[in-house]
C-alpha cells in the first residue's frame, strides 16, 4: 500500500473480499480481519493517505472508517445491505455508486439489457437519489458504470464509447477498466497481468473523455501514461 502511494496512487482502495465473476462471499468476520489491521497501519505510516474500503458490507464500513478510511466502494451501490447509506451519512464519508447485475456469483450468466447505457445511468440516477434522501450530500458521492459487473464484451464495448454520457449525472466518474477480461478478449491474453498495455490503452481513451478518476493495479505505469498525456 504505501509502495502504490509512493508510485502515485491518489486514493488507495483496500479490499477484504474479491468480487469478481464467480467469486463466492466472505464473512464480515473473516472481512474486518482482513481490512482493519491494513488500513490502520497504512494511516500510521502514511496519515495523509487517502483510503477506501471496498466492501458492500455496513459492518466493514463502519469499522473501515473508524480505521482511517474516508470513502466507501461498494460494487452493490447500497442495494446489498441497506445499511449502508446511513453508515456514511454517520461518518460523513464518501461513497462510489457502482453499477453491477446480479451478485458475483452469477453476474456473467446471460447479462441482459433494454439498452445497456440507458438502464446503467437510470440506476445511478435513482442511486443518486437515494443516497441525497439517507442524508448524504452530492459532493460526497462517486459513480461507477461497473465494467465487467454483469455485463457482455459488447455491453462493456458500448459503455467505453460512450462513457461520457455519464457526466450528465453530475458526480466525479468512476471507471475500472485494469486487466479486465475484455482487454484480454480484444488482445488474446489468458493472463490478467499480460493486459498491462490495454489497460493503458483503454483508460487514455476514457480520461479524454472526462473521466476522473481510475481504478488501476499499475499504479506507476498509469500513473506516468496519465501524465505523458497530459
Amino acid at each position: 500500500g504505501l509502495r502504490l502511494l509512493e508510485n502515485g496512487c491518489s486514493i488507495l482502495d483496500v479490499g477484504g473480499e474479491s468480487t469478481r465473476p464467480g467469486a463466492r462471499e466472505v464473512t464480515s468476520a473473516e472481512e474486518l480481519e482482513r481490512v482493519v489491521g491494513v488500513i490502520k497501519k497504512i494511516k500510521k505510516y502514511s496519515p495523509s493517505a487517502i483510503i477506501s474500503v471496498d466492501t458492500r458490507k455496513a459492518v466493514v464500513a463502519e469499522k473501515a472508517l473508524q480505521a482511517g478510511a474516508s470513502i466507501v466502494n461498494d460494487i452493490s451501490a447500497g442495494s446489498f445491505d441497506k445499511k449502508m447509506f446511513s453508515v456514511i451519512a454517520k461518518y460523513k464519508a464518501g461513497i462510489c455508486l457502482m453499477h453491477s447485475q446480479g451478485l458475483p456469483e452469477n453476474m456473467q450468466d446471460k447479462p441482459y439489457y433494454e439498452n445497456v447505457l440507458l438502464d446503467i445511468y437510470d440506476y445511478l440516477g435513482e442511486k443518486i437519489t437515494e443516497a441525497k434522501s439517507k442524508g448524504i450530500s452530492r459532493e460526497k458521492l462517486i459513480i461507477d458504470p461497473g465494467i465487467g459487473f454483469g455485463k457482455s464484451f459488447s455491453h462493456n464495448m458500448e459503455i467505453i464509447k460512450k462513457v461520457s454520457l455519464f457526466l450528465g449525472l453530475g458526480c466525479p466518474l468512476m471507471i475500472g477498466l485494469s486487466r479486465k477480461s475484455f482487454i484480454g478478449e480484444i488482445i488474446s491474453e489468458r493472463l490478467p497481468a499480460g493486459r498491462l498495455v490495454g489497460s493503458i490503452a483503454a483508460t487514455l481513451k476514457t480520461l479524454k473523455d472526462g473521466v476522473h478518476i481510475f481504478r488501476v493495479h499499475d499504479v506507476k505505469e498509469t500513473a506516468d501514461a496519465i501524465k505523458v498525456w497530459n
